[in-house]
């Protein structure tokens, strides 16, 4: 057993882990993750040069789909930099204070995507509820300001983490969980008390991932009981479609994260290791990747205005 250590930022690193049982077959793994990694760039750039470069579609909507499309550039740049060292360098070992960078950024853009989502979901509530006070109540002030609170709520809240991870003491060679740093699989190699740790994470994961999908589902309570009110099938219809694309996101975003919560707690050590970490993988990797191919097939702006750049 290595020795524990004082976190005086060198005398301990990090491990990331292979894929159990592809250890050997990075040739292969590295594939699928490059392509993965190509298409959340191409598709998440193309959606924000579309917004911004069309004038018609600085609404609050499309506004509100570029800044998701930050969030997941922003969270695919976090997690690029240990996975390309694990899938195309084979560099496993990881410093301590680049780890608790990495986990505050992947972290901060997690919950940045997550309220997103629910700003999206207020945007179709008030498209649905309101139709006429929609251009007064989402003024492009608003919508400013609503992302800056974003960004405040997300960085103001994750700050704490790496600061309280420098003052824990961990063994000298510590053996991550993931391809990547999150905070969980850092806390648990800690050799000293991390209950204060412990608890600014699950304040932070219930004031932020846990209070976001409870109002997006309000979101959509109210939005269902507008929508039953409508006399006309293809006026339900109608209403119902503006919402598919924003409930693609959020099931994408949020079903590996409970999936993850509930092994986490309750089946962790009855299940194989490969599917934890698949769904680790799905829920970093997937929605940045799937959000702009969802939206592109879904909303008809963006999918004329694709198909214009492929076919000039």
């Amino acid at each position: 057993m290595a020795s524990s250590n004082n976190n005086n930022g060198s005398s301990f690193f990090f491990l990331l882990k292979d894929f159990p049982g592809l250890e050997t077959a990075h040739c292969w793994t590295a594939i699928p993750v490059c392509c993965i990694y190509v298409l959340s760039f191409l598709g998440n750039i193309t959606i924000m040069y579309i917004v911004k470069t069309v004038p018609s579609l600085h609404t609050p909507m499309y506004l509100f789909l570029s800044m998701l499309s930050m969030a997941d550039l922003g969270l695919s740049v976090s997690t690029l930099p240990s996975m390309a060292a694990v899938f195309l360098l084979e560099q496993r070992k990881v410093g301590a204070a680049v780890c608790f960078i990495q986990l505050f950024f992947i972290h901060t853009f997690s919950v940045i995507e997550s309220a997103v989502l629910l700003a999206m979901a207020f945007d179709r509530c008030v498209a649905i509820r309101k139709p006429l006070h929609y251009a007064t109540i989402l003024t492009a002030r608003r919508i400013g300001i609503i992302g800056m609170a974003i960004v405040i709520r997300s960085v103001g809240l994750h700050l704490p983490l790496p600061v309280l991870l420098g003052r824990l003491q961990f063994h000298s060679v510590n053996v991550l969980a993931h391809s990547y740093c999150v905070h969980p699989d850092v806390l648990r190699l800690a050799t000293s008390s991390t209950r204060v740790n412990s608890g600014l994470g699950l304040f932070v994961m219930l004031s932020t991932l846990g209070m976001d999908v409870v109002f997006i589902l309000l979101s959509y309570v109210l939005i269902l009981k507008t929508v039953l009110s409508i006399a006309s099938n293809a006026g339900r219809l109608k209403a119902f479609n503006t919402c598919i694309s924003h409930i693609c996101a959020v099931l994408l975003f949020y079903t590996p994260l409970v999936s993850l919560s509930m092994i986490h707690r309750f089946g962790k050590k009855k299940l194989p290791a490969q599917l934890y970490m698949v769904l680790s993988y799905l829920h970093f990797l997937m929605p940045p990747m799937l959000n702009p191919i969802v939206y592109s097939v879904k909303t008809k702006e963006i999918r004329v205005r694709v198909l214009k750049m492929l076919h000039p």
